[in-house]
């Protein structure tokens, strides 16, 4: 069945769109008010694994595996949100997180063509599965490598820590907070945990490494950690930019002819606008 006239130009109309509101994405959470995230504190860590665990349960994930020896490093998967390692530093031995930092401004969700990686107003980075397409640009565009796809599914997935927004949405707290016994998690307005964070700093000089890791990396995020190390130490990405990663592209999208933006784009309109004609004649059949 050939596209029609009307549907396709409906399909252009939606690509056009499309565009547009890329465009804007980057500047589209500045103006946001009070995202909410969470503080990870290392120096309170005690390795437990209670946070993988409660996530694991929470999400329907496989159990966690045990945290190997220190300097050996899990990294998130399709079947772990969140990982803990353990680290040989310069005060010894301690634990650090890894899982989806709820940047301001996600590389993700800019490079995502059909808004299935989603920012919430809530602050939430999460992944929607009914409009994703699987092109797994979230996964290249992401700079901390967090987005996972289930490649060995018939329904695959991509994987991610999504901060448990529909707890948040029914006023719970995320599954990792609510069951840290060591208090090294705390979930609140990022404001706020910007404020905590600086007086911890400020009120044990000797304890903390004097940076908050997220209040600047790739534009701010919403998971913000503190160390009793350099974050080096700790595997973090320390070579990261302080402006948002959506901002590189800014230029790009204003400067190059629309046809190379908007061909992924048109294509699965395309796509969609066929499906959609071949299932008016089915049921008219």
């Amino acid at each position: 069945m050939s596209l029609g006239r009307r549907d396709f130009m409906k399909t252009l109309g939606l690509v056009s769109a499309t565009l547009t509101f890329g465009k804007a994405k980057a500047e589209q959470h500045k103006n946001n008010v009070e995202f909410h995230g969470i503080l990870y504190d290392s120096t309170r860590c005690i390795g437990c694994q209670s946070c993988e665990f409660a996530c694991a349960e929470v999400h329907n994930l496989p159990e966690p595996e045990d945290m190997p020896e220190a300097g050996v490093v899990r990294k998130t998967s399709e079947h772990s949100r969140i990982v803990i390692n353990a680290f040989d530093t310069t005060k010894g031995e301690v634990y650090a997180r890894q899982s989806c930092m709820h940047c301001n401004q996600p590389a993700c969700d800019a490079a995502c063509l059909t808004q299935a990686m989603h920012k919430t107003e809530e602050g939430p980075v999460i992944w929607r599965g009914d409009k994703c397409m699987g092109c797994r640009y979230c996964m290249v565009s992401c700079p901390f490598e967090i987005p996972k796809f289930e490649y060995h599914s018939a329904n695959p997935k991509i994987e991610k820590c999504t901060m448990c927004y529909e707890r948040i949405e029914e006023g719970k707290l995320p599954a990792c907070v609510e069951n840290c016994p060591a208090e090294a998690l705390m979930f609140g307005t990022r404001r706020e945990l910007l404020k905590e964070a600086r007086k911890r700093i400020v009120e044990n000089p000797d304890l903390y490494y004097d940076h908050i890791y997220g209040e600047q990396e790739a534009g701010g995020t919403g998971l913000l950690c503190l160390s009793p190390v350099p974050f080096n130490e700790l595997g973090f990405k320390t070579n990261l930019q302080n402006s948002s990663y959506p901002e590189l592209s800014k230029g790009f999208l204003y400067s190059v002819p629309s046809v190379f933006v908007l061909w992924p784009a048109l294509l699965l309109g395309i796509h969609e606008a066929t499906k959609n004609n071949n299932l008016k004649e089915e049921e008219n059949e």
